[in-house]
């Protein structure tokens, strides 16, 4: 059940009309009180000779009687609404639930006589609408600052006592939602996203590109966005807001959004704080070296987030959103959608309450910044890795939220692992295919010892795995690590380990994978796959753009 309380209007006839007409669909159907203040206000859908006139000036006696002292916004107006598969409740149980969300925001307390006038309109199964004028019988305004939380701890407790779905609740760190209006707007436009959303994804994916909030600002100029940079009198950097050329408002003029408005994390004292906290040295040449680093370090992340201090955890989370921001951009373009939509998903899981104290992932952002300037594998092995290793990443983090208590981000991160799951099948495919039959041409003896080592390293797991159609691939993979000098079944120990192993659909597939990152196999394989295997190449980094101007995505 959740709460929406819009921004005070003016006008209590006009909100009427609204509720008690057919909706902007059409969706209205028998709109009717089910409480007033006394319960006796006239209701013109129950009471032939009642009118909207007749309950707008109810409400608004007081504010008249107020006169110029009556605030010029006084129209309070709250949506409740249930959850689609929660029971249908009745308007007594409705009632109910106006008068105890009217008493926890102050609107109307319990037994205050002079409580502000209030209506609850009902014109759908799942929703009811408050409306209230805000002026007390002693012609003061109410004490309703907070108001929203208060609704919504409220709506909490009536979850449990109704017996309603509990919904995940947020902590204020969520970047704010598109308006009505810019919905509408892009609608129109035929966006499919709004203004403030194509925005906040340029500036989050140029920010993780950017290694100084200076770089940081020439590639939001450059992906053609347009850019204005505030300052204090001293000349230092205050803010920022960008918009979109041909996003303009009634005037022709551009319409502004400030970081801050973009997302929490977007604002100027937070870029500033991670982009200064980054080391800025340059990486190694190698072509393959920032993506096998970049596996590697993702690699770490459950492990780290199982045994850092919060504001730790905070940073290798932020920093994996990073990683995900950038992977659209580098790789191959069938698997792009897909990354893109699990960045989207996880936006929401790279913000808390917890500060992160970004200088704990600066080695991991480094080579996050460095896969964009480097080209992209010829090969399939070194993407899937990496895009494995993401995937439990992920994982790790809605664990981590969810024993936190932070419910929308531990959705969050299960939504973006679902994305990523899709992308990594996609990805692996191709490289698997070659690692298998390389599996399949193993001579007896070699895999009867690959077997073995399984049987010896994970007994009640053995022959599931040896069962499963990737269990070549495992095998060319042992053989391979014990080649390179490792002990195979020290490394099969140290990959069971790790977390997402037993929901995954094949746990040869699974250890194939993590066996290249711990053994570092992935130099090896690209040499030996690269032929056989290719995958489509990705350049290196150049802004993106989009739309009629090609921003960036």
């Amino acid at each position: 059940m959740i709460a929406n309380i819009v921004k005070p209007g003016h006008k209590t006839r006009g909100v009427l009309n609204y509720l008690y007409g057919p909706g902007r669909a059409n969706e209205h159907t028998d709109p009717h009180l089910v409480a007033s203040f006394d319960d006796f206000a006239p209701d013109p859908s129950r009471n032939p000779n009642a009118t909207l006139a007749q309950l707008a000036d109810v409400l608004d006696l007081r504010v008249k009687q107020a006169g110029h002292k009556a605030p010029k916004n006084h129209v309070w107006h709250c949506s409740i609404r249930a959850a689609p598969e929660d029971r249908h409740l009745t308007d007594d149980e409705w009632a109910t639930i106006a008068r105890r969300v009217l008493d926890a925001t102050g609107i109307a307390s319990a037994g205050d006589p002079d409580a502000c006038r209030w209506v609850a309109v009902r014109h759908a199964d799942d929703h009811i609408h408050i409306v209230a004028t805000k002026v007390r019988g002693d012609l003061r305004p109410p004490r309703n600052w907070n108001d929203f939380l208060r609704a919504d701890k409220e709506l909490v407790a009536i979850e449990k006592e109704y017996g309603l779905r509990q919904l995940p609740r947020g902590d204020r760190t969520a970047a704010k939602r598109p308006t009505r209006a810019e919905q509408e707007k892009a609608q129109r436009t035929g966006r499919p996203t709004t203004a403030r959303e194509r925005l906040r994804t340029t500036a989050r994916t140029l920010l993780a590109a950017a290694a100084t909030p200076e770089e940081f600002f020439r590639l939001l100029d450059g992906s053609g966005a347009l850019v204005e940079i505030q300052r204090f009198p001293s000349g230092d950097i205050r803010g920022y807001k960008v918009a979109l050329a041909d996003d303009t408002n009634m005037d022709g003029q551009p319409v502004w959004f400030s970081g801050s408005t973009l997302a929490p994390d977007l604002s100027y004292p937070r870029i500033n704080e991670r982009l200064t906290a980054t080391d800025t040295r340059p990486a190694a040449p190698s072509e393959a070296h920032a993506w096998r680093s970049l596996a590697r370090a993702t690699d770490r992340v459950p492990e780290l987030l199982d045994h850092s201090e919060n504001e730790a955890g905070q940073a290798h989370i932020a920093v994996l959103a990073e990683t995900l921001d950038v992977l659209p951009l580098a790789a191959p373009p069938g698997l792009r959608p897909g990354l893109l939509q699990a960045a989207t998903a996880f936006e929401r899981a790279s913000r808390s309450r917890i500060r992160a104290q970004h200088q704990q992932a600066q080695a991991t952002r480094r080579a996050v910044k460095a896969i964009l300037r480097e080209p992209a594998p010829k090969d399939g092995v070194l993407l899937t890795v990496l895009i494995d290793a993401v995937l439990l990443a992920a994982v790790a983090a809605q664990h981590w939220h969810r024993t936190r208590g932070h419910s929308q981000q531990a959705e969050a991160a299960r939504q973006a692992a679902e994305h990523l799951r899709v992308a990594y099948q996609a990805a692996a495919a191709e490289p698997l295919a070659v690692i298998h039959q390389r599996g399949t041409q193993l001579p007896e003896w070699l895999r009867r010892q690959q077997a073995a080592t399984v049987r010896r390293a994970l007994p009640e797991q053995a022959e599931q795995i040896l069962a499963e159609p990737g269990w070549p691939a495992l095998a060319a993979t042992l053989a391979q690590a014990g080649a390179a000098g490792h002990n195979p079944a020290t490394l099969l120990t140290e990959a069971t380990s790790q977390r997402e192993l037993d929901t995954a659909t094949s746990v040869s597939e699974v250890l194939t994978w993590r066996l290249h990152r711990l053994a570092d196999l992935t130099q090896s394989a690209t040499k030996s796959t690269s032929k056989s295997a290719p995958t489509p190449q990705s350049a290196p980094y150049r802004p993106v753009r989009t739309d009629q101007q090609r921003r960036t995505r």
